[in-house]
């Protein structure tokens, strides 16, 4: 049986078959509203690689040579990439086809993709409903079977969750270990280029492709950590009742007894820390988006008002008009956070909080190979108002700012359905524990094999 690399390489090659998958893309898309451009290409029968003619979708802050890089944002709606980030180039290098960029909340800030300028994703298992947030797109274009593998962004839970909200693999890799050059900055000591796909194999070739130093990221780290684990003991945070909707308790409990059915022996482990994820994440992130976008003022790129009477109207404006909502309240947050007086007692002390958050998971992983714990607290939510509000949205990041925080490797695991929806758990390893945790997922597929959404695209009807 065929791979589903070789599968989507045969494809690639082949230009009739080429021409059917872009237009059952464009179809299905038009329906879902993952890609905010498409840019399809036949591949070389030529190229060689191990993701060769393999199409990513591509998060619309990540740059790509001649392609968008809109960030889901007004303010850069007309702005083309002159080059490539160096994830991309060692994709390209093993012969990947960058085929679009896929919607996000803009910037990044949003966990339900709603806060998109641009575009409007839905979730491919049921429309009326979110795909999650910010790479909302990258997660529904793999859900859709639209793309093998996509590219996001995961500053505070951003690969993780959509890839939950919508039945699918997404990696948060350790900080550092991916190179972030040519990724928009948004919160520069949180964020990472994460993978997603449904193939666990292509999932981990994509990161050992992307993953290693490079001279342009000053932020990039090095190191390794034992995969001898098959049998190590599995953390898991106890949790107060009421905390997860019930389909999600359920899906944790299930999770719990495969990992022990397997083997594992499950320690349940508490963080006192628990109650500050959330504002020491949200304060950090929001004091380094204030420092990061003053940069998009409309005077270097990016859009510009029509008229204005001297320079500082003019940024005035063009961040007025270019920013959303979203934007604008994270860079006042920031800026106050970082007003003089005020650094030392938010910003000083939230960098505190994420010490003390490591040192608390250092202490467990003393004891343990990883850490289970749910992704978020509810399945996807409905659209609009019919949904959650803003800051239940803020407060529900719990589970995923911890690897942020940290800065530790972190996956989401596809656990079944309820209710037509997907539910999804996450892992958390180690620095630089990729490895061990693609082994462990590895290992809970023939417990929790992945579902495939009605209308996905089948590759295999187009063979």
């Amino acid at each position: 049986m065929q791979s589903t690399a070789e599968l989507w390489s045969a494809l690639t090659a082949d230009s009739e078959k080429f021409a059917q998958y872009v237009q059952a893309l464009r179809d299905i898309d038009g329906r879902v509203g993952s890609f905010l451009s498409f840019s399809p290409q036949v591949v070389s029968s030529q190229k060689t690689g191990s993701l060769s003619g393999i199409p990513v979708g591509v998060k619309d802050n990540i740059a790509v040579e001649g392609q968008p890089l809109t960030c889901g944002s007004r303010i850069l709606e007309n702005l083309i990439s002159p080059y490539s980030a160096t994830a991309i180039q060692r994709l390209v290098a093993e012969g990947a086809l960058m085929v679009g960029k896929t919607n996000l909340d803009e910037f990044g800030m949003g966990s339900s993709c709603e806060n998109s300028a641009l575009g409007n994703t839905s979730n491919p298992w049921n429309l009326d409903y979110v795909a999650g947030g910010s790479s909302g797109g990258s997660a529904a274009a793999v859900a859709a079977g639209l793309v093998p593998l996509a590219l996001g962004s995961d500053t505070g839970g951003s690969v993780r969750q959509p890839a939950s909200f919508c039945g699918v693999y997404g990696l948060k890799p350790t900080y550092g270990s991916i190179s972030r050059s040519g990724l928009t900055a948004y919160a520069s000591s949180l964020e990472v280029i994460g993978p997603m796909a449904r193939d666990l194999q292509l999932l981990k070739e994509s990161f050992r492709v992307m993953a290693g130093l490079d001279s342009m990221d000053q932020s990039g780290t090095a190191g390794s950590c034992s995969s001898d684990q098959t049998n190590g003991t599995i953390a898991v945070l106890e949790l107060d009742e009421g905390v997860l909707d019930a389909p999600v308790a359920e899906a944790y409990r299930q999770a719990i007894d495969a990992l022990e059915a397997l083997g594992h022996p499950i320690k349940r482990v508490s963080l006192q820390s628990l109650n500050l994820i959330v504002p020491a994440y949200y304060t950090i992130a929001t004091a380094e988006a204030s420092a990061n976008l003053a940069r998009f003022n409309g005077i270097r790129y990016g859009m510009a008002p029509t008229f204005a009477e001297n320079p500082a109207e003019l940024m005035r404006k063009a961040r007025h008009e270019g920013f959303g909502d979203e934007v604008k309240l994270r860079i006042l947050l920031g800026t106050y956070v970082l007003r003089s007086g005020f650094q030392d007692q938010y910003y000083g002390q939230a960098q505190k909080v994420r010490t003390l958050i490591r040192q608390e998971l250092a202490a467990i992983y003393q004891d343990a190979s990883a850490i289970l714990m749910p992704v978020f607290p509810t399945q996807a939510f409905k659209k609009g108002e019919g949904g959650m509000d803003e800051y239940r949205q803020k407060t529900a990041d719990v589970f995923t700012c911890l690897a942020n925080l940290a800065g530790l490797p972190a996956l989401a695991i596809p656990t079944g359905l309820s209710g037509g929806l997907p539910l999804g758990m996450q892992l958390m390893a180690p620095a630089f524990g990729e490895e061990r945790l693609f082994a462990l997922a590895k290992e809970l597929e023939k417990t929790f094999p992945l579902e495939t959404p009605e209308g996905a695209l089948d590759i295999g009807s187009l063979q």
